[in-house]
């Protein structure tokens, strides 16, 4: 691939942004590998947890705006970058394994979104973030005004995305935008032994967990429920819920297959 790194260790799969000269910038090129590499980590039943970070100094400075003053029909670009973007956050949210952001450094635009979108963040202490679109004059993409609101709230993510404020790790981790601030030196060992903690436990019900809370505010308390009856109970046709109970019965740290 032109625009990313991709390798798969031991059932943990390391996705790295990779166009450092130009701090990570999404163009239409790096949306397309996205979507690809959402295929394979959706499809791949031997995939079970992703890590994503950045190459270089930066995460992601979001989309890529040389590309839109190079193009003639800039708003046919962008729908064109947004249907492989959109189709590769949504196939990352909502397969089984686990996505671990591992945010190495700013987080701007289209890499703010993306970062929000994971299931756990992990970030540098010399990180940042910011949504920056309405200082270009756009709205925001990649999926922020889904997830953003859910993990601020209303008040706070629309005072991100309206004035751009930018949070340093310690306030995105106080505001509850990423689970916590590592030095930067250990985020990619902390972030590493994380995902090989996932990538060894039970996927498909780490795959109803991310089903279920991304259903959760548009149900009622009963539809919710019975989506919660039926997921538990679709699990006990799983090799690892027999694993599960026999290595309680056992007494003994159960080894699961993520089947």
């Amino acid at each position: 691939m032109e625009t990313l790194l991709f390798e798969v260790d031991d059932s943990l799969a390391i996705l790295t942004l990779n166009r450092p000269d130009e701090a990570n910038a999404m163009n239409l090129t790096m949306m397309q590998e996205l979507m690809q590499v959402s295929i394979t980590c959706d499809e791949d039943p031997a995939i079970r947890c992703l890590l994503v970070t950045g190459s270089g100094p930066m995460f992601s400075a979001g989309g890529d705006m040389k590309a839109f003053v190079a193009s003639e029909d800039t708003g046919r670009l962008l729908k064109e970058m947004t249907v492989y973007f959109h189709a590769a956050v949504s196939r990352f949210a909502r397969m089984d394994a686990p996505v671990i952001m591992a945010v190495n450094g700013t987080a701007a635009g289209a890499g703010f979104s993306f970062a929000a979108s994971g299931d756990i963040a992990l970030a540098a202490e010399s990180a940042r973030f910011v949504s920056a679109y309405t200082a270009g004059g756009l709205s925001p993409d990649g999926s922020s005004t889904f997830f953003v609101p859910r993990l601020l709230g209303w008040r706070k993510a629309m005072e991100l995305m309206l004035t751009n404020r930018s949070l340093t790790a310690a306030e995105a981790a106080e505001w509850g935008l990423i689970n916590r601030v590592v030095p930067d030196a250990d985020l990619m060992a902390e972030a590493t032994a994380l995902g090989r903690k996932f990538a060894a436990g039970p996927t498909k019900a780490y795959g109803k967990v991310k089903h279920m809370l991304q259903q959760t505010f548009s149900e009622t308390l009963e539809s919710q429920m019975e989506l919660e009856a039926r997921s538990i109970a679709d699990l006990t046709r799983t090799d690892d819920l027999a694993e599960g109970v026999l290595a309680f019965n056992e007494k003994r740290r159960p080894e699961f297959k993520g089947s």
